[in-house]
């Protein structure tokens, strides 16, 4: 049975997760709500296919400029931490450790549990809605949550564990549907993708991608789930030292690179580059 975490927040429901490491301490009252599938119809994904959405308006978000109805920032905040801000407002923090920078806290954080480096057992109590990657009662976690102007969801994948074995549905993909684009955020992925993984992703127009190089999976392998998923843009992250060329290198003339002096990146599903592109921000 998968569970639906619904349209609330998931803050006072950590603390019930101590049996997968040690127990989550945040604040929150009794905002916390879990839908079944069965109590609530699930959102429709536009990932499966091409949406358009108003374009009128700006809203002044936390970083930078003002961003039009069109428009949605992705900032690099470090390891496999982006901040994804949306026309409304929402923010967003992937894989977030308990690290921001000196941004205010997010609306959203998203959290895997390979390693403590990519979740924090007392997040910001701020934070409105913490999505774990994982279930802490085992089998998969199903997120489908509409949080503002936002479409949250996840593609659940497996996790290594002791001796060679594998502990299923651990890490999550997390897939943000906002403004027309489909951005989807690898987490800590420890395998090849199958097809039925791919059909779930849908369409994506960015992807964030872990380089590590071996933590999570080679260049070689990392590569061709980037080549499958064939997003437009593809953001590398958690490149834990290991050389940005060994990954650019294993690509050819059909996708496109650029190192960036800035740490962030706005993109519209009007300006999405024709040829897919790797692009490098600062810090990576």
């Amino acid at each position: 049975m998968r569970i639906h975490w619904g349209f609330a927040t998931l803050i006072c429901v950590l603390p019930a997760m101590a049996g997968i490491a040690g127990g989550f301490s945040a604040g929150g009252g009794d905002k916390t709500q879990v839908i079944s599938g069965e109590a609530e119809a699930r959102p429709v994904s536009q990932c499966q296919a091409v949406a358009s959405l108003p374009n009128e308006g700006t809203v002044r978000l936390a970083v930078g400029e003002p961003l039009t109805r069109e428009q949605v920032r992705i900032s690099f905040i470090g390891h496999s931490t982006y901040l994804v801000e949306t026309p409304e407002g929402i923010t967003i923090a992937t894989d977030y450790n308990g690290y921001i920078g000196g941004n205010a806290a997010p609306t959203v954080a998203t959290m895997n549990k390979a390693h403590s480096s990519h979740f924090t057992l007392q997040p910001d109590p701020a934070i409105e809605n913490v999505l774990p990657g994982w279930n802490p009662n085992g089998g998969p976690i199903d997120h489908d949550v509409v949080i503002g102007d936002t479409y949250i969801r996840n593609v659940t994948t497996d996790i290594r564990s002791g001796f060679g074995g594998r502990e299923p549905d651990a890490n999550s993909i997390f897939i943000f549907e906002v403004a027309g684009l489909c951005i989807g955020h690898l987490g800590h992925l420890h395998h090849e993708l199958e097809d039925r993984h791919i059909a779930e992703i849908g369409r994506l127009d960015v992807v964030m991608v872990p380089i590590d190089g071996g933590l999570t999976i080679g260049h070689e392998k990392m590569s061709e789930i980037v080549k499958r998923l064939r997003a437009s843009v593809i953001l590398p992250m958690h490149r834990r030292g290991t050389s940005i060329n060994a990954f650019l290198d294993l690509f050819g003339s059909d996708f496109a690179h650029e190192f960036r002096s800035e740490d962030t990146l706005t993109v519209t599903l009007r300006n999405l580059p024709k040829q897919p592109t790797i692009i490098i921000l600062n810090g990576v």
